[in-house]
C-alpha cells in the first residue's frame, strides 16, 4: 500500500491537476514492459518519511509540469499521432527509483493517459547511458584528476574549512564525514521545500543548534568558484566528452536514421525520453560546449529537436519570384536541423558546433550536419584523437 501522500495529495503541496490522474494510472503500470530491474521498483515515492535520494510530490510535481509544457510545445506539430506505435516512442532510465518515478511523471506529462502495453521502459546500468561502450581508461584518468583539482580548491578555502568545522561542531559528528558527506545536497532539499535548516539538541555529542543560511552560502559559493575554475583547467571538458561521447552518438544515429524520412508514418522512432541524474546532465552540458550553464537544478531538461524545412513547389518557387520576394534564409528543401533546449531556453548557437554557424534569419535552427560532424569528428580534437577509440586508449602523457 501507498503512503498516504500518495492516496491525498490534496493534502499536501504543491499540487497538480494531473496528480490524481498520474497516481490511478501508475496503479495500471504492471501492464508496461519493463527491462530487468525496473520491474521491481516502485512507480510512486511510498516511503512514510522523506528518506535521503528519494523523489518527493515536489519533485512528481515538476515532471508534470515539465511533461505538461511540451506536450502543449509539440501538439500542434504533431510529432506523434494519436496512434503511435511502440516503436515510435522510446523510454529509459537508470536504476533508481528517483530517475524512474521522474521518467513517469514527464511521461505522464506529455502523453496523458498513454497506453501501457504501447510502453517499454528500458534500463541504464550506468549513469552515463553509455550502453556497450563503457569501457575508456582515459575517461577514468581525467576524472580521477578533475576529482583531485576539486579536492585541492576545497583544501585551499579556509572560510569553507571553518564553516565544515562550525557544522559538524553543531551536528555532533567529526568535521571529515560532514565534508564527504558533501551537505550541499541536503541543505537544498531543505531550501527547495521551505523547510528550515537541521537542528539538534545540545549534549554530550555536539554543541546542538540549527545549520545557518550563512553556512549555506558558503558552500554554494564555493561550488560557484569550483564550476570557475573547473572551466579555467579544461580537464573536466575532457572527461564529459569521452563520457558522453556513447550517448551523443546514439543520439546521431537516431536522427540521421530519421532524416530524410517520414517516421510519422513508418513506425519510427521519433520520441526518446532519457531519465538520469545530474552527473548525466553536467558532463552533456560540458561536452556540447555549453561551459556557461550552471549546475542542473532539480527537474533540469536538455531537449534535442529535429526540424525539417519544408518542400517548395515549383508553383510556389515561381510565385514568390514573380512577386520579387527573396527566401529569409539559406537552407535547402528538405534540410534537417537541430536545435538544443535547455530548461526551455534555446541554447543552439552556444554549442560548440553551432557557435560559429549564422544563424538563419527565419529559424533559430543549426544544420544536423554540423552535429553529425561534431560527435564524429570535432570534438576529439579537445583530446588530441581523432576517434572515440583512440581517445579511451591514447597512453597518458
Amino acid at each position: 500500500m501507498f503512503d498516504p501522500i500518495f492516496f491525498f495529495p490534496f493534502l499536501r503541496q504543491p499540487s497538480h491537476p494531473l496528480l490524481n490522474p498520474f497516481i490511478n494510472h501508475m496503479d495500471q503500470g504492471t501492464r508496461g514492459h519493463w527491462e530487468s530491474p525496473l520491474g521491481s521498483i516502485s512507480r510512486l515515492p511510498n516511503h512514510s518519511v522523506c528518506e535521503m535520494g528519494e523523489l518527493t510530490q515536489t519533485g512528481v510535481v515538476q515532471h508534470l509540469c515539465n511533461g505538461q509544457l511540451l506536450h502543449h510545445a509539440y501538439k500542434h506539430h504533431s510529432l506523434l499521432p494519436s496512434d503511435w506505435s511502440p516503436r515510435q516512442v522510446w523510454v529509459e532510465s537508470t536504476g533508481k527509483s528517483r530517475t524512474l518515478q521522474s521518467g513517469m511523471a514527464f511521461l505522464y506529462g506529455f502523453l496523458p493517459d498513454f497506453d501501457w502495453t504501447k510502453v517499454t521502459v528500458r534500463h541504464q546500468w550506468s549513469t552515463l547511458f553509455c550502453g556497450s561502450a563503457c569501457e575508456c581508461p582515459a575517461r577514468n584518468r581525467y576524472l580521477e584528476e578533475e576529482q583531485r583539482r576539486q579536492y585541492r580548491l576545497r583544501v585551499a578555502d579556509s572560510n569553507l574549512e571553518r564553516t565544515y568545522v562550525e557544522m559538524a561542531r553543531t551536528l555532533g559528528v567529526l568535521t571529515r564525514q560532514l565534508r564527504a558527506a558533501n551537505p550541499i545536497d541536503s541543505l537544498l532539499c531543505h531550501l527547495c521545500h521551505s523547510l528550515s535548516f537541521p537542528c539538534v539538541p545540545s549534549g554530550d555529542s555536539g554543541a546542538g543548534g540549527c545549520l545557518t543560511m550563512a553556512q549555506f552560502a558558503v558552500i554554494r559559493q564555493q561550488q560557484l568558484d569550483d564550476e570557475v575554475d573547473r572551466r579555467r583547467v579544461g580537464v573536466y571538458r575532457k572527461y564529459a566528452i569521452l563520457a558522453m561521447y556513447p550517448y551523443l552518438n546514439r543520439t546521431a544515429n537516431k536522427m540521421e536514421r530519421v532524416a530524410g524520412r517520414q517516421p510519422r508514418l513508418n513506425g519510427e522512432e521519433v520520441f526518446t525520453l532519457s531519465s538520469g541524474h545530474d552527473v548525466t546532465m553536467a558532463p552533456l552540458l560540458s561536452a556540447l560546449g555549453l561551459e556557461e550553464a550552471k549546475f542542473p537544478r532539480f527537474a533540469a531538461r536538455i531537449v534535442f529537436e529535429m526540424w525539417k524545412s519544408p518542400h517548395t513547389t515549383q508553383g510556389q518557387a515561381k510565385n514568390r519570384a514573380g512577386k520579387g520576394e527573396r527566401s529569409k534564409s539559406n537552407s535547402k528543401d528538405g534540410e534537417v536541423f537541430i536545435r538544443v533546449l535547455y530548461n526551455g531556453e534555446d541554447v543552439t548557437f552556444h554549442t560548440a558546433f553551432c557557435h560559429s554557424n549564422e544563424r538563419h534569419i527565419s529559424q533559430p535552427l543549426c544544420p544536423l550536419k554540423n552535429f553529425l560532424t561534431f560527435v564524429r569528428k570535432d570534438m576529439f580534437t579537445i583530446v588530441n584523437a581523432t576517434s572515440y577509440k583512440e581517445a579511451c586508449y591514447k597512453q597518458s602523457g
